[in-house]
């Protein structure tokens, strides 16, 4: 039994795609994925994944209620995890250019029953994250409406249901129109396809960046480094402020890091996957990290770190400035803008998963079918839409954020032990990328990972351990049983 659960899948060096090499069941005569997507896609995929809830929603209540201005130590810290998780990141993509990210790596390395936990991961990190971040979306939507004089009543604008001391109660509410609108909007968008989504992807990075750079340049000006002060505030109790704080802040802000996860889940779309995918992951990391550093600077010197814990923290530090006004409602038009391009990453990702994993019998094979004409997984990107437009109307917008910060977390921590797995049971794999270092890379990506899940865990470790319990039953109930490997 535990020699079944461990079974690895074998791993072959990818077909190379521009030698036009059959792939991903093109011997069988099935519809594959579309293979349209260039390194540049990838790199605007990654931005368009990232930079999103954490300069609109985030920054600012991980540091009035974690890190103060040592907010920005706080995104080194989850940068330089992301970083060497990253690193392993691009050598299994450009090895395996497939749809199923670190469920895919872990199944050739770890074994199916590891796989199937980091599948149920990935499940959590993005089905959960896109109704999070829509979410948002709705909140900044009805600041935007509330600034023309239309807004949307709470009833239609707000989650049906709250949580107060770990019990679902009531709101008042009725739905959160807008939130569903906007998964719904977005999951037609991946319906019809891979390169139409990709490009308004990049319409919509084009105008968030925009809008950041815009901040950037004109909020300097109003810079006090007085604001600064204390850099890492005392600690006031676990996880607020301190070094425990700057620590549990970077867990939180990690929610904004799984955009490059989510760029690996395009690999099976890549036109060049063995260049692209180093390219689009590294790029994108890079990029984003220093975008989140130097906001983080100007939104701590605006504005005192005690004041910005709301759910628009950019807008609220430009209300202090009247000369800036005009400023706010761009703000409010780019974070429409960027969270709507996390949202559609998410719902781009989650049905890809499910793909990989129907592929292999772990799912049910209705998830791994392909529009005959989109050649996208169209099954799977409906049923996904309408469970996250779901969760998005009905449940707040801070009850799972940790939980995907978590579910992201162990899936890199995994991908980046089976980097080093696969260097000594499969030495002779041809390697596109290969890992710097690995024998120290892969393990401080390892320990970096598990250090910042555990922040988050020892306060919601029951709701993780629930959600895995579930995993479990579905897995010991169908995957197991009709794992194609099990009965190969």
């Amino acid at each position: 039994m535990l020699k079944t659960l461990f079974r690895v899948k074998p791993v072959a060096p990818a077909g190379h795609v521009d030698a036009g090499e059959p792939f991903e069941g093109s011997l069988e005569g099935e519809a594959t994925l579309k293979r349209t997507l260039t390194a540049k896609h990838l790199v605007m995929l990654g931005i368009g994944a990232v930079i999103g809830a954490g300069i609109f929603v985030l920054t600012g209540q991980a540091a009035a209620l974690h890190a103060g201005p040592a907010i920005m130590l706080s995104f080194v810290m989850a940068g330089v995890a992301c970083a060497l998780a990253g690193l392993c990141y691009a050598e299994f993509a450009a090895l395996m250019p497939v749809s199923g990210s670190a469920y895919s790596y872990s199944y050739a390395t770890l074994g199916e029953f590891v796989a199937w936990f980091i599948g149920w991961c990935l499940v959590l990190e993005y089905l959960f994250a896109a109704s999070t971040v829509a979410v948002g979306w709705s909140g900044y939507l009805n600041s935007f409406l509330g600034t023309l004089g239309i807004p949307i009543p709470d009833a239609l604008s707000s989650a049906t249901f709250t949580v107060i001391n770990g019990e679902f109660v009531r709101s008042g509410a009725i739905l959160n129109l807008p939130a569903v609108f906007i998964v719904a909007a977005v999951s037609g968008l991946c319906y019809v396809g891979i390169t139409q989504s990709a490009f308004v992807n990049s319409i919509v990075v084009a105008i968030k960046v925009t809008v950041i750079l815009l901040f950037v340049g004109f909020g300097l000006q109003y810079v006090d480094p007085a604001n600064w002060q204390p850099f890492i505030p005392a600690n006031e109790g676990p996880g607020k402020f301190g070094f425990e704080g700057v620590t549990r802040a970077a867990a939180i802000v990690f929610f904004a890091y799984i955009g490059f996860d989510a760029v690996s889940t395009a690999a099976g779309e890549a036109k060049n996957p063995q260049r692209d995918m180093p390219i689009g992951i590294l790029g994108s990391l890079v990029v984003c990290t220093i975008i989140y550093i130097v906001v983080c600077a100007v939104l701590t010197g605006m504005l005192p770190y005690t004041q910005l814990g709301t759910e628009k923290p950019v807008a609220t530090a430009l209300e202090a400035y009247p000369s800036l006004l005009w400023l706010k409602t761009l703000i409010e038009i780019g974070a429409i803008a960027g969270l709507s391009s996390v949202i559609l990453v998410m719902l781009m990702a989650q049905p890809r998963i499910f793909y990989s994993m129907a592929k292999d019998g772990l799912m049910p094979k209705i998830f791994g079918k392909v529009h005959p004409k989109f050649q996208t997984p169209y099954v799977g990107t409906i049923i996904v839409g309408v469970i996250a437009a779901t969760l998005a109307g009905f449940l707040p917008i801070n009850l799972l954020g940790e939980m995907v910060s978590m579910g992201t977390l162990l899936a890199f921590a995994t991908v980046s032990a089976g980097v080093l797995i696969l260097r000594f049971t499969k030495p002779d794999l041809p390697r596109p990328f290969r890992v710097p270092l690995a024998i120290v890379v892969c393990p401080l990506g390892v320990a970096a990972c598990l250090y910042l899940f555990w922040q988050p865990f020892t306060e919601h470790w029951k709701l993780f351990v629930g959600w895995t319990v579930i995993g479990l039953v579905i897995y010991f109930t169908y995957g197991f049983w009709n794992s194609k490997l099990r009965r190969a």
